[in-house]
């Protein structure tokens, strides 16, 4: 039995994801009420959207856990998956573009597993101030949204790494770590020899942010595949955004992130975006509320004025997707730790994943010195 999934580009699933577990400090569990109470939804349906707000999930606060400095509040990351994944799962079943409000950037594992319930393949575009490299072994901080693209690819702890049981959630060549400052040596070492690509926030003010975002959409080959977008606020400079807990000067100004993702979000192929690294204890006023949702709804007005154009035959066929249901005993979300085998995916991809497997040999990271 199969379900058609007709998007509907005028239609926003938007998904609170109270959790600050992986986060370094309390706080981030308030960004999905402080972003509404910022005006989001108004915004949204001004600009021409419906918007369809689920709610939040159940919240999980920052817990310290000095008993697993490794991997700190292990426990609480893998309640707000299993909280999240469900409610992404149903917002891209019914057509919408789910936007996640984060939380901390452990809730990309949800993100990513819920879509790949319904599309074999999904890129990743990840836009941080850090790479998130580390794993359990490496970490300075024991803190896990400083893991997370490692875990996304497979690296880490294996309640996470398992967390959708075809590992992994996204292959490294379909990975593009996007205005990235800040770097582990460790991170910066596995980077140098992995195809996951690396645009630096050096890199892209030096070639030019639209041609390094360009690239980046072409690296995915976003024409043709499925992709995520993760935003971590981070990746603005402190010097226009200091609400996040590793903000810093230099990197990448509020107007470099609107141009490059003025084109990330043009792509038919967006399959979720999730806004991140929110601290809302970071901004009593709440001018960096008002600044990110000002952002949010600029870049999707944009995305709803490019899709709004006359679909040329391609782009009509692409619209309609037809992917597996999911059987009656794994439709509901168990309430068993994530390690115990998720849902798995027999049949083939959706008609629109058609192009080659990229040759992985071809694709050479960035050391963040070099250009490409």
């Amino acid at each position: 039995m199969a379900v058609k999934i007709v998007r509907q580009p005028n239609l926003i699933a938007l998904i609170g994801a109270p959790s600050s577990a992986g986060a370094h400090a309390p706080g981030h569990e308030k960004a999905p009420a402080a972003l509404r109470a910022a005006g989001l939804i108004e915004r949204l349906s001004a600009a021409g959207f419906t918007v369809n707000d689920v709610g939040d999930v159940a919240t999980q606060l920052f817990q310290q856990d000095d008993d697993s400095p490794r991997a700190r509040n292990l426990a609480g990351v893998v309640r707000a998956l299993n909280a999240l994944r469900p409610k992404v799962e149903e917002a891209a079943k019914s057509g919408a573009l789910p936007l996640i409000l984060g939380g901390d950037c452990t809730i990309a594992l949800a993100t990513i597993a819920a879509v790949r319930r319904y599309y074999r393949h999904v890129g990743l575009l990840y836009m941080d101030r850090h790479a998130d490299l580390n794993v359990p072994a490496s970490t300075p901080s024991g803190r896990l949204a400083g893991m997370v693209l490692a875990h996304v690819v497979g690296r880490g702890a294996p309640e996470l790494v398992r967390f959708w049981s075809e590992t992994p959630l996204v292959r490294e060549p379909d990975v593009v770590l996007f205005g990235c400052e800040d770097y582990d040596t460790y991170e910066r070492d596995l980077l140098r020899n992995s195809p996951i690509r690396h645009f630096s926030a050096n890199e892209i003010l030096r070639r030019g942010v639209a041609r390094a975002a360009e690239s980046a959409v072409e690296h995915i080959h976003s024409e043709t595949r499925n992709f995520v977008l993760h935003i971590d606020a981070d990746v603005i400079s402190g010097e226009d955004f200091s609400a996040s807990e590793f903000t810093g000067t230099g990197g990448l100004r509020l107007a470099d992130v609107r141009e490059a993702l003025d084109v990330f979000i043009r792509r038919k192929n967006l399959l979720a975006i999730e806004v991140t690294d929110y601290n809302p204890e970071r901004d009593p006023d709440g001018s960096a509320a008002k600044m990110l949702v000002e952002l949010i709804v600029s870049f999707l007005a944009a995305r709803l004025a490019a899709l709004a154009a006359p679909p040329t035959p391609v782009d009509a066929a692409a619209a309609i997707v037809v992917v597996p249901e999911a059987s009656a005993a794994v439709a509901a979300e168990p309430e068993t730790p994530v390690a115990a085998e998720p849902i798995a995916e027999e049949t083939p991809a959706p008609t629109v994943e058609t192009v080659p497997e990229t040759d992985s040999a071809n694709l050479v990271p960035d050391d963040g010195t070099s250009s490409s």
